[in-house]
């Protein structure tokens, strides 16, 4: 049970919260980084390639290879982020996006919760970066993309979910 709040930070991205809650008669405390949620999308192209993104991550100062995805903005659906990002990151627009789940990638701090779409109906339109974003997008086959994978080449949380649930859906 919460007993007190104390907002710590707030910016662009997250708020970080410092909360006091009282488990079994004691009381803990407990540093909440609180996020508005965001989206990712696994799209296919008609020839079975999938759109990646490539860049550089400045908290583990390294480039890395993810699913397109980004955070929702105040009173946005999840949906309309989705399609979005997916533009913005990639060029290219769904036309129909299938919910596939929603999941916290980090409950014991965090509460984000990530919603992964799905489509395979896209046009072709331009990209519309934000001025701080360098990304390049690189098109991979499903099955080289799950080698790059298991081979270490593509460690982002999102995205290895994303494509080991398709990996499970094409063997249903």
């Amino acid at each position: 049970m919460l007993v007190d709040r104390k907002s710590v930070y707030k910016g662009k991205i997250i708020d970080l919260t410092v909360d006091k809650v009282r488990i079994g008669g004691a009381d803990y405390v407990r540093e909440v980084v609180r996020h508005p949620g965001g989206v990712v999308v696994l799209a296919q192209l008609e020839d079975g390639r999938i759109p990646f993104v490539r860049q550089h991550r400045y908290p583990i100062n390294r480039a890395l290879i993810e699913l397109p995805a980004g955070k929702i903005d105040a009173g946005e659906k999840p949906e309309d982020c989705a399609v979005r990002e997916l533009e913005e990151e990639t060029g290219f627009r769904p036309q129909s996006l299938e919910h596939v789940f929603s999941y916290y990638p980090t409950p014991g701090f965090c509460d984000e919760i990530l919603h992964l779409y799905y489509t395979r109906e896209l046009t072709v339109t331009s990209r519309k970066l934000e001025e701080d974003e360098d990304i390049s997008v690189e098109l991979h086959s499903f099955e080289k993309a799950l080698g790059m994978s298991l081979r270490g080449e593509i460690i982002d949380g999102k995205t290895l979910l994303a494509l080991f649930w398709f990996d499970w859906k094409k063997g249903q």
